[in-house]
């Protein structure tokens, strides 16, 4: 059995694991590797040497910064096949998921090589005779990440590039089923020359996550998740005194109106419902179907949908792997049997797949329902699996009242021909990202990626411009020069003018 380190220090650490977790490939259900689980002890130690790292790693030149950053870059393009197939052997995902999934995290590598940009200050001179006044923007310190499964390269490469630029040092608390693509991230940033203890990665469970929130010398957290787990940071982590950036769960709604083309919109909801088997946060898991064009939105989806090709991720021509495990498999299998027994129709059923040579494998083929109850579970929560619910809506309003009810906000979007009717939608949805006929609307690095309500705990959305100001503190310099003083000393808050 293959057993999976930490990475402290520049280099591969055991230190006193408090557990240990099975690594499966979801293709054929079978334990893989054992990845060590840090004790509070493993991840005082790490701080440790992250504190020590990020006192001379900030203040290394924006220059020297900036030039590993570049070979970081290259680095991952050099290497994104490695990366790719521990992605699919450890996810599940196909391959060229797996390589769309690494080009969209190097957007933010690409970013952080222009970091000399994104810190630039400000500069006023004489707002009072003989004074100036211009700001900086400084690291945080030391920050750590934790991150979800969904996406083993993407996610964290969305956290850690730029904490780094910026003069942080970051401590990965990896996800436990897929942690080799954050170890080989690891090893890269040691050959792109980033000085030892400024990245380090972690297994862990709720021990390592209990000790990062409380730790005293992390100073912010970047977290992607579950919202339950996400208030739990938040909450726990504020108390502690850090700054936290909590992003949540989604159940990310599209609007199809009457005058749609529902050959597009169909294509489309496909690919954005059954993508990486569902388990996106940007995914399309619920469409709102408008003026009665439910049931035919839903056959022109199960057409495509039935085209789909279900398979190991590394098999020529698969188009969609495995769900994560045999318990995400076996609840939502649960989610559809209930939602039928609630009434929704069955369009296609994905429940009795099998892959020949994989009957272990933790597949479920793409499922469509119609007419989907507003109360079952499995419109309700977030499936994070390939299953498509269809609810019902008369007009425009009564869908908007539908899709901003719910308590997230990560991203929805509208299937329409009418400018107006578009316009409308953008300003009334409640969600953080959107969509005109963009069914995930993921924004590029340099803008900024985050939802509204339960979908974000904190104010700083992940990634690109706000990314930046989350690992950074601003500060604000006034300056005179007693050369040039031309008043005197005054008890009076008045400003010289």
């Amino acid at each position: 059995m293959r057993t999976i380190e930490h990475w402290i220090d520049g280099a591969y650490y055991q230190g006193n694991p408090a557990s240990t977790f099975d690594v499966h490939n979801p293709a054929t259900g079978e334990v893989s590797a054992e990845l060590l689980h840090a004790s509070a002890e493993d991840v005082d130690h790490a701080v440790k040497v992250a504190r020590r790292a990020q006192q001379e790693w900030s203040h290394y030149s924006l220059a020297k910064r900036q030039a590993i950053m570049y070979k970081m870059r290259q680095l991952v393009l050099d290497h994104q096949d490695e990366m790719a197939q521990m992605i699919v052997a450890e996810h599940g995902k196909n391959y060229s998921d797996a390589i769309g999934e690494i080009q969209r995290g190097r957007e933010t590598l690409d970013f952080a090589t222009s970091i000399t940009v994104a810190l630039k200050g400000q500069n006023s001179f004489d707002i009072s005779t003989g004074v100036d006044i211009h700001t900086i923007r400084q690291p945080v310190g030391v920050v750590a990440g934790i991150v979800p499964f969904n996406f083993p390269a993407m996610v964290p490469m969305w956290m850690h590039p730029l904490a780094i630029a910026s003069g942080n040092a970051f401590i990965l608390k990896c996800a436990s089923p897929v942690p080799s693509a954050s170890l080989l991230t690891a090893e890269l940033y040691k050959e792109a020359g980033l000085p030892d203890g400024v990245f380090n990665v972690i297994g862990g469970d709720k021990v390592a996550v209990e000790a990062i929130c409380t730790h005293p010398d992390i100073d912010a957290i970047s977290f992607v998740g579950s919202t339950p787990v996400a208030h739990i940071v938040q909450n726990t982590g504020v108390q502690h005194g850090k700054r936290v950036q909590a992003l949540g769960g989604a159940n990310n709604h599209a609007i199809v109106m009457p005058d749609a083309d529902l050959a597009f919109a169909a294509e489309h909801i496909s690919a954005s419902a059954f993508g990486a088997a569902g388990e996106r946060c940007m995914a399309l898991p619920v469409v709102v179907a408008v003026g009665g064009i439910g049931p035919k939105l839903a056959e022109e989806v199960a057409k495509h949908a039935a085209n789909i090709k279900v398979g190991p991720g590394m098999e020529d021509g698969v188009e969609m792997g495995p769900v994560i495990s045999d318990v995400a498999k076996t609840r939502i299998t649960g989610l559809i049997d209930d939602a039928v027994a609630k009434g929704a129709k069955v369009v296609m059923d994905g429940r009795p797949l099998v892959i020949p040579g994989h009957e272990n494998g933790y597949f479920l083929a793409p499922t469509v329902l119609d007419n989907v109850s507003l109360d079952a579970p499995v419109y309700t929560q977030e499936v994070f699996g390939p299953v498509l619910a269809i609810v019902h809506a008369d007009n425009y309003d009564e869908a908007m009242r539908i899709v901003n009810a719910q308590p997230f906000g990560n991203g929805s979007a509208i299937f329409t021909n009418d400018g107006g009717v578009a316009r409308r939608f953008q300003l009334d949805v409640e969600a953080g990202m959107v969509g005109i006929n963009v069914p995930i609307p993921t924004p590029v690095a340099y803008y900024s990626f985050g939802g509204w309500k339960e979908s974000l705990m904190g104010d700083l959305h992940i990634h690109g411009p706000e990314g930046v100001q989350f690992y950074t503190k601003a500060k604000a310099i006034t300056t005179r020069w007693p050369s040039e003083a031309t008043f005197k000393a005054t008890m009076s808050f008045q400003r010289e003018e």
